[in-house]
């Protein structure tokens, strides 16, 4: 008799060997964080402190609530 586990396994098309095994050569090792939300909505604190200077002052004077934004959007998770 054979068991459940291999009768799905072999059902569905992978041998029990290989069960589990999908293509480990594209496997990434350390995958980096993926955002939990879309990036309008990330940072909210630092977008408001940002966008208040940039209309205030112009972009030039606000390096330092660009720079705090763009860092706190990298921890959450987004390439900028």
């Amino acid at each position: 008799m054979r068991d459940v586990t291999s009768a799905s396994a072999t059902a569905l098309g992978n041998s029990p060997e290989t069960d589990g095994d999908f293509g480990s050569s594209n496997a990434v090792s350390n995958p980096a964080p993926v955002p939990k939300k879309k990036i309008c909505c990330a940072c909210p604190s630092t977008k408001r402190l940002r966008d208040e200077c940039i209309v205030m002052h112009g972009e030039d004077a606000c390096k330092k609530w660009i720079n705090a934004h763009k860092e706190c959007l990298r921890s959450e998770g987004f390439k900028v």
